[in-house]
């Protein structure tokens, strides 16, 4: 399998685990202490790491740093809008489409050479 949709699926894979490991405590461990939500939080990032690790090994092979940052942050917006949303009950908003639009813009910049 080429590397870019490789990079991309496991990129989406870690950008899950990563999102739930700094969020999710805000809304399901708000009433424990800091430190149990920390605990909790570095053992669900452990298996972001299994994939984000590779990934970027994968990637990098095809793609220079900055085109693995951009992508990232793409995914990171894709995976965290919907989990906003729906998971933390938070309302939609069009500040999310602006930034969506921002990072349109940097993927041009970015990866205009492949273009």
């Amino acid at each position: 399998m080429p590397a870019v949709p490789v990079t991309i699926v496991m990129l989406l894979i870690s950008n899950i685990f990563m999102t739930f490991a700094w969020y999710a405590h805000l809304k399901d461990m708000s009433q424990k202490p800091w430190i149990i939500a920390a605990l909790i939080s570095w053992g669900i990032a452990l298996f972001e790491y299994l994939f984000q690790v590779p990934a970027n090994r994968i990637g990098y092979t095809v793609l220079s740093v900055g085109q693995l940052k951009v992508m990232q942050e793409i995914i990171t917006l894709t995976v965290f809008v919907p989990f906003a949303v729906f998971y933390m009950k938070e309302p939609l908003k069009l500040d999310y489409l602006w930034a969506g639009l921002c990072l349109v813009g940097a993927a041009y910049f970015i990866f205009r050479d492949k273009l």
